[in-house]
């Protein structure tokens, strides 16, 4: 009997922030990454914080200012303040998307993440709920231990949908009847896209307007309330 999958981005959908945004923040703090690393996104994170910017401006320029000063760092010492921040903020998320993963994962489904954040702390994070399999950004490391910047499989990792046709090309067990896909921003489209059902969680103002169009399931979380559009 073949089993049904549901699939999850994590930053803005479980995980109330970015494990990105959470992990430079503490790369910095701990000395690991220069404290002038800061500069590189404050403008963006005050236009975002502002309503004169966007997130993906401001996410893009946390992605910039990590992979600017990832090289030569030890994966040790990256592991070690990877675990502090899950450790920290494993229990900062929604109810909504918490409480769906319990659920489905009750009922049998296959539950995967798909993240752009680094996989080594989605990996710690995602065990926290249960998470069957996890992809995310793999960064490759050199003789020494050490990053070198590089990203392996960047070109998977960019588009949702292909880690979606990949794991029912490679796990027959799996089937798409029954699937379901849960995300947040525009970029998660190709996700929505590849399941039966999509559900949009908290979208921003681009996915919530191609949701209305295609008949999805908008659901907004807001202090204690759970809303269904």
């Amino acid at each position: 009997m073949q089993q049904s999958v549901a699939f999850f981005d994590i930053d803005g959908t479980i995980f109330r922030s970015s494990l990105l945004i959470e992990l430079v923040e503490a790369l910095i703090k701990d000395g690991v990454f220069p404290a002038e690393v800061t500069d590189m996104y404050r403008t963006e994170y005050t236009a975002w914080r502002n309503r004169e910017g966007t997130y993906d401006e401001y996410i893009g320029a946390i992605i910039d200012a990590y992979l600017s000063h990832i090289k030569g760092v030890h994966y040790g010492v990256f592991a070690d303040v990877g675990r502090r921040v899950v450790s920290l903020h494993r229990k900062r998320v929604y109810r909504y998307t918490r409480d769906l993963v319990a659920e489905l994962k009750s009922k049998g489904y296959y539950v995967i993440a798909i993240s752009q954040s680094p996989k080594t702390v989605l990996d710690a994070f995602c065990k926290e709920y249960g998470f069957d399999k996890v992809y995310g950004r793999i960064y490759e490391i050199g003789p020494q231990d050490q990053f070198t910047g590089n990203v392996t499989d960047e070109h998977l990792i960019e588009n949702k949908a292909n880690i979606v046709k990949r794991v029912f090309e490679h796990h027959p067990e799996l089937t798409r009847t029954g699937s379901i896909a849960v995300g947040d921003t525009d970029g998660d489209i190709p996700l929505l896209e590849s399941v039966e059902t999509a559900i949009c969680f908290n979208p921003n103002e681009t996915l919530y307007k191609y949701a209305k169009r295609m008949g999805w399931k908008i659901v907004v979380e807001r202090k204690d309330v759970i809303y269904h559009l």
